[in-house]
């Protein structure tokens, strides 16, 4: 395990970068900030994964929920929690065996890929109690031990109206990202430097959504994504290539 509290200055910035511009996808899709982040970070700075990406990520969550907190569709918010709560617990216990480890690298290589994969096929399933509790409980199982929980929400919302659908995955981002740090502290592989490494993150995550607001009115969630999901697959596979 780490030694240091931060990365070198070259890695840090790197992360810096990625923290921007996957807040930026975060707040005007709803979706894209873990698949973005979480590659990035395993590959220049794997020894604070995956609580750096997760707390960095509850950040994202709340500041892009307040952004839009009037559209959230409240009523599919039980359900889905109740999902995640269930999935988080799963991988708290996963997390004990692989965080630390070269095995942790490949799970996020690999969650990136399926969860541009099911992006791209543009899979549709009807929203209601069930599949937001299923959809909670995988988003759980993948936010907790990679920081990417947003693709099986993603799914769900792609056929909702843009800014509603948006609103109403960040509140599920948030609340996930709060209950997988829970959960990771609880199973005690949420470390201190990971906390500092997210400490001198998160204060980029408000600049970013600044920026992001005169953008939200320009770009439609479609405009931005295609960019998003391309950089997630070619950092997967790099990391995927140096992991195997």
């Amino acid at each position: 395990m780490q030694e240091t509290l931060l990365p070198a200055l070259g890695p840090w910035m790197i992360c810096a970068l990625t923290v921007c511009v996957g807040t930026l996808v975060q707040r005007l899709s709803g979706a894209g900030y873990g698949m973005f982040a979480a590659p990035v970070m395993a590959l220049v700075a794997p020894d604070w994964l995956p609580g750096t990406v997760i707390l960095v990520g509850f950040v994202v969550g709340i500041g892009s929920l307040l952004n839009t907190r009037d559209a959230i569709r409240w009523q599919d918010l039980p359900p889905g929690f109740a999902g995640r709560i269930l999935g988080t617990a799963v991988a708290a216990y996963i997390a004990t065996a692989v965080v630390g480890t070269d095995g942790l690298a490949i799970i996020v290589g690999f969650v990136v890929l399926i969860a541009v994969a099911l992006t791209v096929l543009g899979l549709t399933f009807p929203i209601s109690s069930g599949s937001l509790f299923i959809a909670g409980g995988v988003s759980g199982v993948m936010g907790t031990l990679t920081g990417i929980g947003a693709p099986p929400m993603a799914i769900l919302y792609s056929k909702v109206d843009t800014r509603r659908a948006a609103a109403t995955q960040n509140a599920f981002y948030g609340f996930g990202t709060l209950i997988s740090i829970i959960a990771l502290s609880i199973a005690q592989v949420l470390t201190f430097p990971q906390l500092a490494f997210a400490a001198s993150l998160a204060p980029l995550v408000p600049f970013a959504l600044l920026v992001s607001r005169p953008l939200a009115t320009r770009f439609e969630r479609g405009a931005i994504r295609p960019w998003a999901l391309g950089l997630a697959t070619i950092s997967a596979l790099v990391l995927l290539s140096r992991s195997v």
